[in-house]
C-alpha cells in the first residue's frame, strides 16, 4: 500500500484566525495526511483565546513563545527553527505555513528548493513575494461556507475537477468579469497556461491547463471567487469551451482566429 504523503502545519498564532481552522485542515487533507500540527504563540495572551478553544478539538500542540521584546512577538523566528528541524529529520512531503507575515518568504524558498511542497493561508492582506512564493496560497479572511446545494450543483466535468484541484468546501465573493480582465497578471496567466498547453487547433484540455499553471505560479482560483479553473475561465471571457459537461473539458483563446471544435 502506497504510503500517504505528510504534511507539517506550522500556525502562527499571533497573526492567524481560529475561526478558519476546519477549512485549512480539510484543504491539508486533500495532499496529505497532516500528521504534524504545530500552532506558536504567547498563550498568556488573551488574543490567543480563540486558539486555546480549538487546539485539543484539533490535535494541535501549543508551542509557547515568550515575547523577548515588548510589542513584538517571537513566534516567527521558533516557527523557521522547527520548519528546519523538521525538514531536515521527519523530512514531510509538503508544509502549510499559516500566517500573513512576508517574513516567512525566505522560508518558504528554502523549504521548496529542497523539494518540499509548501501551501500558504493568510489574510487578503499578505505580501506577494509571501504568497508567490508557497507552491499554492489560500486567503481565509473572505472565505465562507459553501452550502451542500452549491456542491452538488455544478456539472460532471466541474466535480472533476474539483475532485483533481483538491477544492476546499469555501469561495470568497466572486470577482466579477470586469474586474478579472483588468487583472492583467492573471489574464498573462492564463493565456500563456492555455497557450502552452494547446494543440494544433488551439485547444487544451483544462486539467492541462491548470498543470501548467502550478507549474509557474502560486494560483488558486478560489481567491476569485470560483470553485473551479473551469468557472474562472469562463468568466473571464477571453476563452472558447468546449465539451462543457463531459469529462474533459477544451478551452481556447478568443484571439485564436480558427473555426469552433466540433
Amino acid at each position: 500500500m502506497d504510503r500517504k504523503p505528510r504534511v507539517a502545519l506550522l500556525i502562527d498564532a499571533d497573526n492567524s484566525p481560529a475561526a478558519k481552522i476546519d477549512l485549512i485542515l480539510n484543504e491539508l487533507s486533500t495532499f496529505g495526511e497532516t500528521n504534524i500540527r504545530r500552532a506558536y504563540g504567547n498563550w498568556k495572551k488573551n488574543e490567543l483565546k480563540g486558539w486555546e478553544e480549538v487546539l485539543h478539538e484539533h490535535a494541535i500542540r501549543p508551542m509557547q513563545q515568550f515575547d523577548y521584546t515588548k510589542g513584538k512577538n517571537a513566534s516567527d523566528m521558533a516557527m523557521v527553527i522547527d520548519a528546519l528541524e523538521l525538514l531536515y529529520t521527519d523530512r514531510p512531503d509538503a508544509f502549510g505555513i499559516v500566517s500573513s507575515d512576508a517574513d516567512f518568504t525566505p522560508l518558504v524558498m528554502h523549504l521548496r528548493a529542497k523539494g518540499a511542497a509548501v501551501y500558504g493561508f493568510g489574510a487578503q492582506k499578505t505580501p506577494e513575494p509571501f504568497v508567490n512564493a508557497c507552491s499554492r496560497f489560500l486567503f481565509l479572511d473572505k472565505l465562507r461556507p459553501i452550502a451542500a446545494s452549491d456542491a452538488t450543483a455544478g456539472s460532471r466535468d466541474d466535480a472533476n475537477e474539483a475532485d483533481e484541484a483538491g477544492a476546499v468546501a469555501a469561495a470568497p465573493l466572486r470577482a466579477t468579469p470586469a474586474q478579472l480582465k483588468q487583472d492583467a497578471r492573471l489574464v498573462q496567466l492564463l493565456r500563456n497556461a492555455v497557450q502552452a498547453a494547446a494543440d494544433d487547433e488551439g485547444w487544451a484540455r483544462v486539467g492541462a491547463v491548470g498543470t501548467q499553471i502550478a507549474n509557474q505560479a502560486s494560483f488558486d482560483h478560489r481567491n476569485y471567487g470560483y470553485a473551479t479553473l473551469t468557472k474562472l475561465l469562463v468568466a473571464t471571457q477571453l476563452f472558447d469551451i468546449a465539451d462543457e459537461g463531459k469529462s474533459t473539458v477544451m478551452v481556447r483563446d478568443k484571439r485564436q482566429a480558427r473555426p469552433a471544435r466540433n
